[in-house]
């Protein structure tokens, strides 16, 4: 995985705007992954990479900052096709390279590109019908219209697949649709919303595309985040909001269908753990590279090795099981748990990388100016969405002993 950083962040220095030479991906990289790929495929993600770099890196600090949005780099992503990838689902470990280096560049548009494709698109691509999948599709793919998931609500995230609350009632062709979501990627501007709701008659998880123009349908931001600040999250409310049968997701019957979406949902969220964790060596490398103190290098101090040894160690691990997964997904043997101890694994991994990332940069580590602040903040997201590391942990802990730690 090549690394092209020629857009410093906003406020930094021209110093730290500099590349070493020999700084191209080779120690990134460590052992080959991408080697993987077939030619054709590393050729897309060299292509990706660079659209990343060009259209992506120059704007998300300053957006970041200001918590708001770049709708300008819209149509950048959408000539990767990016959506497409995601949603059919045709080549795993292609999409899992593509969600690493758009990470690498910004966790928060990897995760509006991810909630939009993985979660949105994917399920009416594989639960809808095939008038659905006629009148929503082509839209979503080209980003025409953007599409958000609503399953958390304000008192249930790890408990919501027993305990929601949000409530759908059918009466003849139309289901009437009451409640409140939370933590919703996208909600303020998204023209679609995939809401799912408990069926009041059989008690039963049902999901409904639900358009945000509907009579009943509000939005409002999330203010005051400290990570992922270019994602606009909402809280969302449905007052008696009246959605037609056919906007009824029919592959949705219950829980257990949202949860292969969630499942597969975990795994982009472990690709993203490892292009954060890659981003947050890259500016290590190239801070101790540059900076200089006692007169040399801090990348020539023991301690300070260590760490970006430290930090390559977790990405690359992390790495190598995001790899697997996507094979497993692949032949079609990837199980829920698998998904859990990638996500958790990787996750707490990252963690321990971006720390000692921002410890390399020392106090400009806590400014958002260098970049490594931006990426340290973004990384408490990813450790908790998509399940919680707890969460995951138990998923995974019911599987080898066969008894739930939870109801």
């Amino acid at each position: 995985m090549s690394t092209v950083i020629d857009s410093p962040e906003i406020g930094s220095t021209a110093a730290d705007a500099a590349t070493p030479e020999f700084f191209t991906g080779s120690t990134t990289d460590f052992f080959s992954y991408e080697d993987l790929l077939t030619p054709e495929e590393r050729q897309l993600v060299a292509q990706a990479r660079a659209v990343f770099e060009r259209d992506v890196r120059p704007v998300v600090a300053e957006h970041w900052n200001n918590a708001t949005f770049p709708f300008e780099i819209v149509p950048a992503l959408t000539a990767l096709n990016l959506v497409e990838l995601c949603a059919r689902g045709n080549n795993f470990l292609l999409h899992g390279f593509m969600t690493l280096e758009l990470s690498r560049v910004d966790a928060s548009i990897s995760t509006f590109v991810g909630v939009h494709s993985g979660l949105f698109a994917a399920a009416i691509a594989q639960l809808g019908t095939d008038d659905q999948r006629e009148r929503y599709l082509d839209d979503a793919i080209s980003l025409r219209k953007i599409g958000a998931f609503a399953l958390t609500e304000p008192e249930h995230g790890s408990d919501v697949s027993r305990n929601m609350e949000t409530t759908a009632t059918r009466s003849g062709d139309s289901w009437t649709l009451n409640g409140v979501k939370r933590w919703i990627g996208s909600g303020t501007f998204a023209s679609n919303v995939l809401v799912w709701a408990r069926d009041t008659a059989d008690d039963q998880i049902k999901g409904f595309i639900v358009s945000a123009a509907l009579d009943g349908f509000t939005a409002e931001k999330i203010e005051n985040k400290i990570a992922l600040r270019i994602v606009q999250n909402a809280t969302i409310t449905l007052e008696n909001v009246v959605v037609a049968e056919r906007d009824r997701l029919p592959g949705a019957t219950s829980f257990r269908d949202t949860n292969r979406l969630l499942t597969n949902s975990r795994v982009w969220v472990g690709w993203q753990t490892v292009g954060l964790q890659f981003a947050a060596y890259d500016c290590a490398l190239r801070y101790a590279l540059d900076r200089q103190q006692f007169g040399k290098p801090i990348a020539s101090f023991q301690l300070v090795q260590e760490k970006l040894v430290r930090m390559l160690e977790n990405a690359t691990t992390s790495l190598g099981t995001m790899v697997r997964i996507a094979q497993l997904q692949q032949t079609g043997t990837l199980r829920p748990e698998h998904a859990a101890m990638a996500k958790a694994s990787a996750s707490t991994r990252m963690r321990e990388s971006v720390a000692l990332g921002r410890s390399v940069l020392g106090g400009n580590g806590i400014s958002t100016s260098w970049g490594m602040a931006r990426i340290f903040a973004d990384a408490e997201a990813l450790y908790t969405y998509e399940g919680s590391y707890e969460i995951n942990t138990l998923v995974v802990g019911r599987a080898i002993t066969g008894i739930s730690a939870f109801q």
